[in-house]
């Protein structure tokens, strides 16, 4: 089912659809995160990667809470743009031969990944407000704030080591 498919009829439809846009995209970064811990050299890099698979799988457990509160099956939705995003980290990965250099453009995909997921929370937290589905919205912000402290983390790691480094 396509964003603007005729299946879309209301805002409860709009939330469960995109519900399922973030569900799908959180299972696939839990396969694409034990790659990129194994393509880091960086330590804390790794070690940071290894944390956020585990939020993530926690993320997917937040995610089967609110589809319960929806009394919705928890399903994805093929989402083209995160499968883009982790197929481009990918192909830039293989292309890096400097680890330093690598290290950097790894940090740089998964807050490309970050940013994603910290839209589609902001947007569902704001519409679930708005459905009177405080407890959803509740759920939701769960992830939102481990998504916005990842991004963070990464950009003092980035901007402190890894790219100071990759440049030398």
């Amino acid at each position: 089912m396509g964003l603007f498919s005729s299946e879309i009829k209301t805002m409860d439809d709009l939330f469960v659809h995109t519900l399922r846009d973030i569900y799908y995209a959180e299972n696939q970064i839990t396969k694409a995160l034990p790659k990129m811990i194994e393509k880091a050299t960086n330590p804390q890099l790794k070690q940071g990667f290894e944390q956020h698979l585990q939020q993530t799988e926690g993320h997917i457990r937040n995610l089967d809470e609110v589809f319960k509160m929806m009394d919705k099956e928890a399903k994805g939705v093929d989402c083209p743009a995160i499968d883009g995003i982790i197929k481009e980290a990918n192909e830039v990965a293989g292309e890096v031969d400097d680890k330093d250099v690598l290290d950097a453009a790894l940090i740089a995909a998964a807050q490309a990944v970050e940013h994603y997921e910290i839209t589609r929370y902001g947007t569902l937290i704001t519409w679930a407000q708005q459905m009177n589905r405080k407890d959803c919205a509740e759920v939701l912000k769960r992830n939102l704030a481990e998504e916005k402290a990842t991004d963070e983390k990464l950009t003092q790691m980035a901007e402190s080591r890894v790219n100071v480094k990759a440049m030398q």
